[in-house]
């Protein structure tokens, strides 16, 4: 909360006389002493003297997107691709939107058929991939991960449609997982999208065998 000053009355008392005497309305106005009336003056409130700014509603993570979502011209289907690119004989498991309004970049994540994970930043405005980053799984990972992909028959950009044909808004987040509200050996998308009218985020798990929503999640402002 911004504190306010109090307000200056000796410099508006003065302001007053010398207004007063440049039009011969009153007289010795710095020369008859206040009578001192025992109730102090009192600042008016902020409320009453401007109105609260529109964007004082918004909660910090609202603020964060509505800064974040429209500076990104490269969507996630395309920082996949750009990513996909990058790293031969792989597929997209992950991408989230990151950064700043000034520096927004997409955090991807692909791998092989057998399980092998690389992590690949891109430019959210100019689409470049940067250097992949493998990551360093163990084994039992690495199986685990490409069992999961052998299971899931839709992709990426399956999932974000079947969530954007229900909540309108920009794909922010998907993610390949497994179900936590199916059964526990079903994979799922994990897929967040962000509504451009209010800025709340509505969160789905869809079945990545048969594109059926599993569970969903409206954030509420």
């Amino acid at each position: 909360m911004t504190r306010r000053a109090p307000l200056a009355v000796p410099r508006a008392i003065g302001l007053v006389c010398a207004v007063a005497a440049a039009g011969a309305l009153v007289s010795g106005c710095g020369n008859s002493p206040e009578k001192d009336t025992g109730s102090p003056r009192r600042p008016v409130p902020a409320s009453a003297s401007a109105p609260a700014s529109p964007s004082s509603s918004l909660s910090a993570a609202q603020a964060q997107r509505k800064a974040l979502v429209p500076s990104a011209t490269v969507d996630y289907a395309q920082a996949m691709k750009a990513a996909v690119a990058a790293v031969p004989a792989s597929e997209p498991i992950a991408a989230e939107l990151k950064g700043t309004a000034t520096n927004p970049y997409w955090n991807t994540s692909v791998a092989t058929s057998d399980g092998t994970v690389s992590d690949v930043r891109v430019d959210a405005r100019t689409g470049k991939a940067g250097q992949p980053q493998t990551e360093s799984d163990d084994s039992g990972d690495k199986q685990q991960l490409a069992a999961r992909l052998s299971k899931a028959t839709v992709t990426a950009q399956q999932a974000a449609q079947t969530a954007t044909e229900k909540s309108k808004g920009t794909v922010t987040s998907v993610e390949l997982g497994d179900s936590d509200h199916g059964s526990s050996d079903t994979p799922a998308w994990a897929v967040g999208v962000v509504s451009t009218s209010d800025w709340n985020e509505t969160s789905y798990e869809i079945d990545a065998t048969n594109r059926k929503v599993l569970w969903m999640h409206a954030e509420q402002s």
